[in-house]
């Protein structure tokens, strides 16, 4: 099949979603470098998101949640070290248990080396992926990847699955910051929602629209929005939408490192048990 026919997918991901706050998802596709936004789709349940991932192919997605835990942190509780193994261990726990025993890993450390990293952290920007608090990705990753698993995707060198369906760990701070540096552009508490964080979206869309984010500029990709498309972005003062539109360019780009040839959609070699984030 030709890799063109790819649909793009960006999800913004919650551990806990509902009407208030849903998974969210971008849909669009690639032409000649254009990247279009065809819809945005809102998932109120885990479980209805995973029925969408059943969905035929042929696509690729990026996906904001880790696929992975830092080695130090599974070699250190004794959990299995083979990431299909750990996965099914991780996602076993229950929360409280997770938690309990996140924090007691991080009570015996130094201060200012409490949490563990994955190697994609540094040149990502990520926060750790045993985190579970202020964002809790340690939940994330316990509440998604379970079910990327169980719907058979293809996880470029973690997991086989159906190679029309391929999931990519996607980071949207990573493209954000490439143009905002550390300037703020979202929040989900209504009091910090101010019109500096308004500009900064708007800022943001109008780079990725100009083809000006430098971590695409070499790909020469661009984002394609309507009129309606644009204030939608802007006006969703959590970000949301905007952070699914982010991951759809990340997993544009890796479509393009795929057509170019490259055997894992554009990742590194890298650690298979702690996975790595797309265009990182």
């Amino acid at each position: 099949m030709n890799t063109a026919d790819f649909t793009l997918l960006g999800c913004d991901f919650t551990s806990a979603p509902s009407k208030r706050k849903p998974v969210t998802l971008a849909v669009g596709r690639s032409q000649r470098g254009r990247v279009l936004l065809d819809a945005i789709e809102t998932y109120e349940s885990l479980d209805a998101w995973g029925e969408r991932l059943c969905a035929p192919g042929p696509w690729v997605g990026g996906f904001d949640l880790p696929f992975g835990l830092p080695r130090e942190l599974v070699e250190t509780l004794g959990w299995p070290t083979d990431w299909r193994a750990c996965m099914a261990h991780y996602g076993a726990l229950s929360r409280d248990a997770i938690r309990d025993t996140f924090a007691a890993f991080c009570a015996a450390r130094p201060v200012g080396s409490k949490f563990a990293h994955r190697a994609a952290d540094a040149p990502a920007g990520s926060s750790p992926s045993m985190k579970w608090v202020n964002p809790p990705v340690a939940f994330m990753l316990h509440a998604g990847v379970p079910r990327l698993i169980a719907a058979g995707v293809r996880l470029p060198g973690l997991s086989e699955g159906d190679a029309q369906r391929v999931a990519l760990e996607a980071y949207p701070g990573l493209l954000a910051r490439s143009v905002l540096g550390s300037t703020s552009y979202k929040s989900d508490d209504k009091a910090r929602q101010t019109p500096e964080r308004l500009i900064a979206r708007k800022t943001l869309i109008n780079a990725l629209e100009n083809g000006q984010a430098p971590a695409l500029q070499a790909a020469g990709l661009r984002l394609k929005l309507s009129h309606a498309q644009r204030d939608a972005l802007a006006d969703d003062a959590s970000g949301d939408r905007l952070d699914a539109v982010l991951c759809l360019l990340q997993a544009a780009w890796a479509l393009q490192q795929h057509q170019a040839g490259h055997p894992r959609w554009g990742l590194p070699a890298f650690d298979p048990l702690e996975g790595w984030i797309v265009s990182a």
